[in-house]
């Protein structure tokens, strides 16, 4: 099972599974890799993948848990879904994003869960015998500069609960924003656009799916209500 549709952007710069899986992808971001947006080599992945594994029992199903982009456009294949709920983390727009939809000169925001707070989100089950190789794909979107990091954590589900691997914000990295305002944000995702497209489209594009799968999220609709104002004019 997959809902890998393509996801266009700019220059048919665009996310799938067939692209990840071929490397199209990497060699496009690596193509235009920035000082502040370093990547990894495919050593670097694997080794950090290796690392998140080793947590995890051999012969198990893996669970992913998306919040953003994962939530509409996965890129990788699973057997099964389940609407779930993560404690001690919120989604918030608070990495700074010069490639894919923004740009050196105007910066974009990217999803990430920051600390406190509580998540839902969609956990997605991949098979214990495909699990490293459609995790790698995960890995070449996500892990790619540092600015996440993969942590295995609590989900609970209608179903049950289930242990997934998702990714955090590191607040070390050069491209946490630390905090900034709502208005400030909602100006960001208003401006910022690059090779995938603007940040507006990921902004609706998420707001889209939370809909669909009836979640609420309040910060995202103050963002929502403070990006429909129009902006204040330059002095």
């Amino acid at each position: 099972m997959s809902d890998a549709g393509p996801v266009t952007g700019r220059e048919g710069f665009v996310i799938t599974r067939e692209r990840l899986a071929s490397g199209a992808h990497l060699a496009a971001i690596r193509a235009r890799a920035t000082p502040d947006f370093p990547v990894r080599s495919d050593a670097e992945l694997d080794a950090s993948l290796d690392v998140a594994l080793a947590g995890h029992p051999p012969g198990e199903d893996v669970w992913v848990f998306g919040y953003g982009s994962l939530m509409w456009n996965p890129a990788f294949d699973f057997a099964e879904r389940r609407l779930g709920t993560v404690r001690g983390y919120h989604r918030r727009f608070c990495l700074w994003l010069s490639r894919g939809r923004g740009s050196p000169e105007c910066p974009g925001l990217m999803l990430a869960l920051d600390r406190g707070g509580v998540c839902r989100g969609m956990a997605f089950r991949i098979p214990a015998a495909s699990s490293r190789g459609e995790l790698l794909l995960v890995w070449r979107r996500e892990m790619l500069s540092g600015a996440y990091l993969a942590r295995w954590v609590a989900v609970r589900t209608p179903e049950g609960p289930v242990r997934a691997v998702t990714f955090v914000a590191n607040q070390a990295h050069a491209r946490y924003t630390g905090k900034l305002t709502e208005v400030a944000t909602a100006d960001r995702i208003r401006q910022a656009a690059g090779e995938l497209g603007s940040c507006r489209d990921y902004f609706d594009r998420t707001v889209a799916a939370l809909h669909a799968f009836d979640i609420d999220d309040v910060a995202l609709r103050r963002i929502g209500a403070a990006i429909a104002r129009e902006p204040m004019p330059a002095a």
